[in-house]
């Protein structure tokens, strides 16, 4: 019996969801029909009706044939997946579900991305959404209320905050619903959420309540994050130590195969990913839109990549031109489609995919002809590689999410998927994210990071447990925290989430699978510390925090640092009198220069100076100075894995100077001297650039990385570009260290609100830019 019923207005939304139940051990199906033919009744089964853009009424009529059908009268949970920003075709797929006599709890509520609802009213980084203009691109204006989505006949009650935690809130649904039994209409609940505890408070009352009421089904209507909370409850019960079996396509595969992607979104980030599957060997195909108006167009271009997939070469479909006639998108994205099917049905009939666009992910898949698929890694968020009905591995991700790494690392995930089981001893599961669970050997070649955890009265202990609990955590890095467990335990509850702390004495004790968090304990705090207060106690633990890290990694028994914040003031009152952990770390590795490299996934921007005043700086500007930052920063880049970085160097004055019409000649004393250099030593350094027009170019791609004079030259674009996801990395040391780029957040501290993304993003890098222990 499938214990879980799903259904989802797009395929990005399908697959995202299924992987959260995947991940947990459950068994999971995304079908593209409600009666794809699964072959076997599986636990979760995800229906993508690809109905966000269609017509009120069909989209209805899709919801209908989901919950109406005889796998939801079997099904335990029922799960209408929605957008967080409340797009699509919410309303009248409610109504729907309404009129064949369930009810609806609606939890739309994101606290992952400070999505949250409130008093029945959406809000979007605290602003209410119809305040924003995140509906721009929207035929209709946002909700002011979210029961404007619904209809005017229906029956509706607001959960508000207070009876969300209450620890009542079973009670108050079976009150609000049961209330409606005699009548013709069934109810539906508005449920508000701020935090992900709060949407836990909404899984644990409807399975108390068996997702029943009144004598009717309850249909949950969430977003990824509601359906993620789900997935751990019904995973935690399910029987996820039994033995699992591998796919029997994948692992008679017979090796690697080639792999086809086609790139149908045109967004700058898209396009950014793209270069990096270029760098990483594919031939790019870039089609323009009037070829795909039409098929004879296109086909020199289907021969084109049906010739480099038959010689096991991996390929990629996009379209040429930024902008597209909006009366023309739908056709070319079906011909982009019938293209790309053509290609993987072409002579070489054994090819794998990478799809990018949800539209484009669809169409491509119904052209294949394939019905279902299961899904078995997510490699970021919303990226995930499933196992079609006909064998291939499929990866998908929307248009717009991920960083620049999004699309290699689904082709990495491919690669080792098809390698790892073409032996016959692999023990893929399907859902597992792309983690090891396993110990130090010699063939474990994943770099040891330590990972501080900061000022224990700020958000470290938080943004450290959810880093460490993020999906990826183990895959590419073997992290041990350094750090107190009480407090960690404190940044679990705070979260809301559950995870197996374990106080170990030394690196080698440290055992690495998902879910556990190994720690170094000094035990330098109070089992009483106040959350968001300046203390000199947490000041002092943070600085030996720091200091036992460094200890670790100049002994070789980390090969990474990756830094959660500390507070400035609580060092100073500790008495260790240091600008900050950049400094602080160069006086415990016994280096007299590093560099601060700032990290987002659309700019890059090293500094020549840091933690001085602005006269201070241009005084210490020298040429010998800026060379050795840009070879820093040179060097930190190939590492990340681009081989001959573009670097653009910033000028002192505004528009560089303007020929002496600002400033003093800076320009050509302290930075063209060092460029001259640096160009006739091979590398690709250019300036000096007006800092207004370096981080524009740098925007939009042009260059790598860019080299800031003082610190709010840099810092002040990079956090209006990406201080979510930014990450701080210090160059010039023996091992590298990245760091989140935000402060304690005192105000937040221990309120379970914090972003976590920064330094997820932070131990990413740590890993990706840290040797292997065998190279250390």
């Amino acid at each position: 019996m499938t214990a879980v019923l799903i259904q989802a207005d797009d395929f990005s939304g399908a697959a995202e969801v299924g992987q959260c139940f995947a991940a947990h051990g459950l068994d999971t199906r995304l079908l593209l029909s409600p009666d794809a033919n699964t072959e076997s009744a599986a636990d979760v089964l995800v229906v993508d009706t690809h109905s966000r853009a269609v017509a009120p009424e069909f989209a209805g009529a899709a919801s209908a044939a989901v919950f109406g059908s005889a796998a939801a009268a079997s099904a335990g949970v029922l799960f209408k997946k929605i957008d967080s920003l409340w797009r699509g075709n919410i309303g009248p797929e409610l109504a729907a579900i309404s009129a064949l006599g369930h009810h609806v709890v609606v939890a739309g509520a994101l606290p992952q991305l400070n999505r949250t609802v409130v008093g029945g009213r959406p809000f979007a980084d605290g602003v209410p959404l119809v305040r924003t203009d995140l509906w721009r691109a929207e035929p209709a204006a946002p909700p002011a209320e979210i029961a404007q989505l619904l209809g005017a006949g229906t029956s509706v009650r607001l959960a508000e905050l207070s009876a969300v935690r209450s620890h009542g809130l079973a009670a108050f649904l079976a009150d609000a619903l049961s209330g409606t039994a005699s009548s013709a209409t069934p109810a539906t609940v508005i449920v508000d959420g701020e935090t992900p505890a709060d949407l836990e408070a909404v899984a644990d009352a409807l399975l108390e309540l068996a997702f029943s009421a009144g004598g009717r089904r309850i249909v949950l209507a969430g977003t990824g994050g509601m359906a993620l909370l789900l997935a751990a409850k019904l995973g935690s019960n399910s029987a996820r130590n039994a033995q699992k079996h591998v796919p029997q396509a994948l692992t008679t595969a017979g090796g690697r195969r080639p792999v086809l992607a086609a790139v149908g979104s045109a967004s700058a980030k898209a396009a950014a990913q793209l270069r990096n599957l270029e760098a990483g060997g594919f031939t790019a195909l870039r089609i323009a839109p009037d070829e795909l108006t039409r098929p004879e167009g296109f086909r020199p271009r289907l021969a084109e990549a049906q010739l480099l997939l038959a010689a096991g070469k991996p390929a990629a479909l996009t379209v040429s031109a930024v902008v597209v006639n909006p009366r023309e998108s739908g056709r070319i994205v079906r011909n982009l489609a019938r293209l790309a099917a053509g290609a993987a049905n072409g002579p070489e009939r054994l090819t794998d995919l990478i799809l990018t666009g949800g539209e484009t992910a669809r169409e491509v898949l119904d052209a294949l002809g394939i019905r279902s698929l299961t899904p078995l890694v997510s490699v970021q968020h919303g990226a995930v590689v499933s196992l079609s009905d006909d064998g291939r591995l499929v990866g998908t991700k929307p248009g717009s999410f991920g960083n620049n790494d999004a699309l290699t690392q689904l082709y990495s995930a491919i690669k080792d998927l098809r390698s790892s089981n073409s032996t016959p001893h692999s023990s893929l599961e399907p859902g597992a994210p792309m983690t090891s669970a396993v110990n130090a050997t010699e063939q474990d070649t994943r770099p040891f990071i330590a990972v501080t955890m900061g000022d224990g009265a700020g958000v470290g202990p938080e943004v450290t447990v959810g880093a460490l609990l993020d999906e990826n955590a183990y895959r590419d890095c073997r992290p041990v925290v350094i750090g107190d467990v009480h407090r960690l335990q404190l940044g679990t509850k705070a979260l809301g989430v559950e995870a197996d702390i374990v106080e170990v004495e030394t690196v080698g004790e440290a055992v690495f699978e998902a879910g556990r968090i190994n720690v170094i304990d000094p035990k330098l705090l109070s089992a009483d510390l106040p959350w968001g207060q300046e203390s000199a106690e947490a000041g002092n633990a943070a600085y030996h925090y720091i200091r036992i890290a460094c200890e670790l990694g100049m002994a070789g028994q980390v090969q990474g640092i990756c830094t959660a914040p500390l507070n400035k003031a609580a060092l100073h009152k500790a008495g260790h009198i240091y600008p900050g952990h950049t400094e602080l770390l160069a006086h415990f590795m016994g280096i007299e220069e590093v560099s601060m490299m700032l990290s987002t996934p659309k700019v890059k921007v090293i500094h020549v100076t840091t933690h001085i005043g602005l006269i201070d700086a241009i005084n210490k500007i020298e040429p010998g100075l800026v060379e050795r930052t840009v070879r820093r920063g040179h060097s930190a880049m190939q590492r990340a894995g681009i081989a001959n970085p573009k670097i653009g160097v910033c000028a002192i004055n505004p528009h560089a100077g303007e020929n002496g019409l600002f400033g003093y000649g800076e320009e050509a004393e302290k930075i063209t001297p060092a460029i001259e250099k640096l160009q006739a030593d091979g590398i690709d350094a250019r300036g000096p650039l007006p800092a207004d027009t370096a981080f524009f170019l740098a925007g939009r791609g042009d260059y790598d990385l860019i080299v800031a004079m003082y610190h709010d030259q840099g810092h002040g674009p990079i956090k209006v570009l990406g201080i979510e996801a930014g990450v701080n990395i210090t160059v010039g040391l023996p091992v590298i260290r990245t760091s989140v780029d935000h402060g304690t957040a005192f105000d937040i501290a221990g309120k379970g609100i914090v972003d976590v993304r920064s330094m997820i993003e932070a131990l990413r890098q740590a890993a990706e830019m840290s040797p292997s222990p065998a190279a250390a």
